[in-house]
């Protein structure tokens, strides 16, 4: 006698047998019992959920004879009179199924169809069963439309699919559809435990999880791998033995990995890894069994009250969740989640494997330090190293279409930060200092940074040589009163422009690194987004609004532009209002020559006169200023 495998022997034969659906069989047992029959029912779910099996024990029940041959509609079919086991056998006449994935055309469904007009044979009811019904053309779906709407009082339609969203919606809404859930690991459990006891089949508890698990919410492949399961045992089903056939990797390595990362210990994930590549375990089934065991330390981190004590896994998981942060439990949850998607991007999904668990304890939050800031000496204490004299800032080349007058004298009605303040309006760099803190002053042309000596830079000033000409300059040390409390959260701010020396020194020094093409990309952000707030020898503190531009990699390498440049400084980044910045004065220069060029537009005679007589009208932001030196180059 041949062997029949356990889906199909352990198939339900009626409502009372089916697990899992109880939302369907209360339903339908309803129906069935009070006689309020629909004529097409649509069943969905995913695959091995109980789809084909509702509608044999629906064609059952609205067939069963009784045993003594005087039953009628029921909803617990007797499984014993002629109907029952002719339907069971699949050679019931009045029961037909139709597979629309090899029978998709219009001409199979209108053969079907052609049945319709004769009336039962043997039973009460003809029952068309229509399984993967998505897989039908659009030609035949059309053609069972009218059918389907309006069937004779002997037949029902019963359609079955796993992807609804391909149906069209002109036969949902003929239909009465029931949505059969894919089952909970506990279920899929439990009814394992019982056909393994009828089977007279040892199995170990722990094996029956795994089996539970891998079936992802189908019964039918939770059987199918049970049968493989014995055979691979021999008869017996041993937790070492199925997780050497699911080819899963054993918890015990997942909650070594978690530790080592919650310790950010880097060398045993390493060896965790390279010990999982040696026994050839999934690389995916790795990560799949971490987001499990995160998932379930999630909650009980937030419900400590969840843990289900019948699980022997659950005090482990409950020490894991009081060893990790929630706030690092979801973290790692997500990485491993995107993790997964990258092994078959890889050469190699071990080494993928490697890498996302490297980047799990890379991302690992405090793993990198913010650098201790320096601050500067107080007022008090003297200091030795000399200080670089502040430049004037260079006037920037304007870039306008029209030859741009100087700016008036009043300052124009703008919303754009004030210009620079002229040179005759700033402090005195020679006699008495300003209050603050004096510093040990150099010679002024040596402050200036080799490129801005060159002649080939357009920045170029000549410096006063002479020999009556003040060598030497004060500068105080200035400090801004803004604190880092003042910073805003988004990373802008409306403060204006507010020149400072400092803040001209700095906007000439990042004017000629840009020039120079010294700093690129986010270094050169950091450079123009900041603002020179003091310098203490060869310590410079910067200051910038947003934390994103304060990154390690954009300091050193600022740092290295500015030595390069002749400045041997140690820069020191902080957080705060920004109010002197490249930027800044950069905007505000702009914004003059914008208004120069559109002012000296809207007063040239022929623009009035058109604008007058012809209601000619200016594009808005048409007006570019450019330099005229190119226009006259060009």
């Amino acid at each position: 006698m041949s062997y029949l495998v356990l889906a199909r022997k352990y198939r339900p034969r009626s409502f009372a047998e089916m697990v899992g659906q109880e939302h369907v069989v209360r339903a339908l047992s309803n129906a069935l019992e009070t006689q309020r029959l629909h004529h097409a029912y649509l069943f969905t779910g995913t695959r091995g959920v109980g789809k084909t099996t509702v509608s044999r024990i629906l064609a059952k029940s609205l067939n069963c004879q009784g045993i003594d041959g005087q039953g009628g509609i029921t909803a617990t079919p007797c499984g014993v009179c002629q109907a029952c086991t002719d339907i069971d056998a699949g050679r019931f006449v009045d029961y037909t199924e139709l597979d629309a994935a090899s029978n998709r055309g219009v001409d199979e469904v209108q053969a079907l169809l052609e049945q319709a007009v004769y009336k039962p044979v043997q039973g009460r009811f003809k029952v068309f069963m229509i399984d993967e019904v998505h897989m039908l053309t659009n030609t035949a779906f059309n053609a069972m439309l009218k059918t389907l709407e309006e069937p004779p009082e002997y037949l029902k339609f019963v359609l079955a699919t796993t992807d609804p969203q391909k149906v069209p919606v002109t036969v949902l809404s003929r239909c009465l559809q029931f949505n059969l859930r894919p089952m909970a690991p506990e279920t899929v459990l439990e009814h394992l435990t019982k056909v393994l006891q009828a089977e007279n089949v040892p199995a170990e508890p722990p094996a029956l999880r795994l089996l539970a698990r891998a079936a992802r919410g189908s019964m039918r492949d939770a059987l199918s791998l049970t049968d493989q399961a014995i055979a691979f045992g021999s008869g017996q089903l041993e937790v070492a033995t199925v997780r050497q056939m699911l080819g899963s990797v054993d918890r015990s390595h997942v909650f070594k990995l978690i530790e080592a990362l919650a310790q950010g210990d880097g060398k045993t994930v390493v060896e965790t890894s390279e010990a999982l590549r040696v026994n050839g375990l999934s690389a995916a089934s790795t990560l799949e069994e971490m987001t499990v065991v995160l998932q379930r330390m999630a909650v009980v981190q937030a419900v400590p009250d969840a843990v289900d004590e019948s699980d022997p896994e659950a005090a482990e998981m409950a020490r894991l969740a009081a060893l990790l942060p929630p706030d690092e439990t979801q973290l790692l949850y997500s990485l491993c989640l995107h993790g997964r998607g990258e092994l078959g991007l890889a050469p190699d999904e071990y080494a993928a494997l490697t890498m996302v668990l490297l980047r799990l304890l890379a991302f690992k939050p405090g793993a990198v330090t913010t650098a201790e800031k320096k601050t500067l000496k107080s007022a008090e204490a003297p200091l030795a190293a000399p200080v670089r004299a502040s430049a004037p800032s260079p006037q920037v080349a304007p870039h306008v279409a029209v030859p741009v007058q100087p700016a008036p004298a009043a300052p124009p009605p703008m919303p754009a930060p004030a210009a620079m303040p002229p040179a005759s309006a700033r402090p005195a760099t020679v006699g008495t200092p300003p209050p603050g803190q004096v510093l040990p002053v150099v010679d002024g042309a040596k402050a200036m940074p080799p490129a801005a000596n060159s002649r080939s830079n357009p920045a170029y000033e000549p410096v006063n040589t002479a020999p009556d000409a003040p060598k030497v300059v004060a500068v105080p040390v200035r400090v801004a009163p803004e604190s880092r409390a003042d910073a805003p959260v988004n990373g802008t701010s409306g403060v204006p422009l507010v020149p400072t020396e400092e803040g001209g020194f700095w906007h000439l020094t990042v004017q000629q690194l840009v020039a120079a093409e010294a700093v690129t990309a986010l270094v050169r952000e950091l450079a123009l987004q900041s603002q020179l707030v003091a310098r203490d020898g060869e310590h410079w503190l910067l200051r910038v609004e947003r934390e994103s531009l304060n990154s390690p990699t954009s300091r050193e390498r600022l740092q290295n532009a500015l030595r390069a440049a002749g400045h041997a400084a140690t820069l020191s980044v902080e957080i705060g209002r920004v109010s002197d910045s490249p930027a800044k004065r950069n905007g505000a220069a702009a914004a003059e020559r914008q208004q120069a060029a559109e002012k000296l537009i809207y007063e040239d005679p022929f623009v009035q006169t058109m604008m007058r007589d012809f209601g000619a009208k200016i594009v808005p932001g048409s007006i570019k200023p450019i330099d005229p030196n190119i226009s006259q180059n060009s």
